[in-house]
């Protein structure tokens, strides 16, 4: 058995975890719910050891609500953990219990277990979850793909053509020293349209195509990750031109409404940009009250942007100021 908070799971956690995995036939992780540490949802936390280990039997994650909030090592203290521990664990025989810290002490002799450190001094991984938290950007290298995703805050610009998405979204990865996703549609469609139409399969590509890249994008990206468009504009242009979409870029479509963290919207209140690509400035105020209809039917909350460059970055710096991930 090995036991933590995993706020967040890092390589160290891992090197543990995969030490007991390889040297007993049967693991147990309890993952400790811990909101005065992290705002990152106990099952969010343990979902991810759980999909680490997917293909691993062996492995089994336990959800541990209510354990004592006391740190430290008095024998009150001790006792308070080692009680809840062995109510968590019941009759179950364990063999070995597995840390990297000093409680391996006292919680090996409660279980009646081998004591089996990991690491301790941080030789192999020198790295915590503190240092994770406080800069998750510096600390990349330690932490699995499935975990820090969760740590980026994503956030994605949508409204018709010409109305600043791409600007935005580009001035703010710079502004804060992130990765921007470019509207993957729009280098799709340059390459592949007929008529300026494309087919109802080649819509599915473009959103399975964005998604792709901005999986990518998130991996590289510094708390931020700044996206022009997703798989709802593919759907709406879909709908544009066919009056319908396939199954694919439906789901996807309505995945967006957990995938993104911050939405706003880009008015169509600055000047139209009547490039040979576009399909007219009367077709982008229509275009634009469909999008709206369509975020307000699905239920996602959006901001609205209005005004210069410099005035719509004023108001998104506001709203990021304020907003927690995982915050309620």
């Amino acid at each position: 058995m090995t036991l933590g908070k995993y706020a967040p799971f890092h390589a160290g956690h891992k090197y543990v975890i995969d030490t007991a995995l390889a040297e007993t036939d049967h693991v147990i992780v309890m993952s400790y719910d811990e909101p005065e540490v992290t705002p990152v949802p106990l099952p969010v936390r343990s979902g991810w050891i759980r999909e680490i280990y997917k293909n691993n039997p062996k492995l089994e994650v336990i959800d541990c609500y209510g354990g004592p909030k006391e740190m430290g090592y008095t024998p009150e203290i001790i006792a308070m953990h080692d009680e809840f521990i062995l109510r968590i664990v019941g009759d179950r025989s364990i063999t070995h219990f597995y840390s990297s810290e000093h409680y391996g002490d006292h919680v090996s002799k409660a279980l009646g277990a081998v004591d089996r450190r990991v690491d301790m001094e941080r030789i192999v991984y020198p790295i915590s979850a503190t240092m994770v938290r406080h800069d998750a950007y510096g600390n990349v290298i330690y932490v699995p793909d499935v975990v820090y995703r969760d740590l980026i805050t994503k956030v994605v610009f949508l409204g018709s053509e010409s109305t600043g998405k791409t600007t935005i979204a580009k001035a703010l990865a710079e502004r804060f020293n992130t990765e921007v996703m470019p509207e993957y549609g729009a280098e799709y469609w340059l390459e592949n349209q007929r008529d300026g139409v494309l087919t109802p399969e080649q819509m599915v590509e473009i959103a399975r195509g964005h998604i792709e890249r901005e999986d990518e994008k998130v991996l590289k990206s510094n708390n931020y990750c700044f996206i022009d468009t997703n798989a709802i504009t593919t759907y709406m242009f879909a709908q544009d031109y066919h009056g319908y979409a396939l199954p694919e870029l439906q789901q996807m479509a309505h995945n967006c409404y957990s995938r993104y963290d911050v939405v706003f919207l880009c008015e169509d209140d600055i000047p139209y940009d009547d490039t040979w690509d576009r399909r007219g400035a009367e077709n982008r105020v229509i275009f634009q009250k469909k999008i709206v209809d369509d975020l307000v039917e699905r239920k996602i909350p959006f901001i609205r942007l209005h005004g210069s460059i410099q005035e719509r970055m004023a108001k998104v710096e506001q709203v990021l100021n304020q907003f927690e991930k995982w915050g309620l």
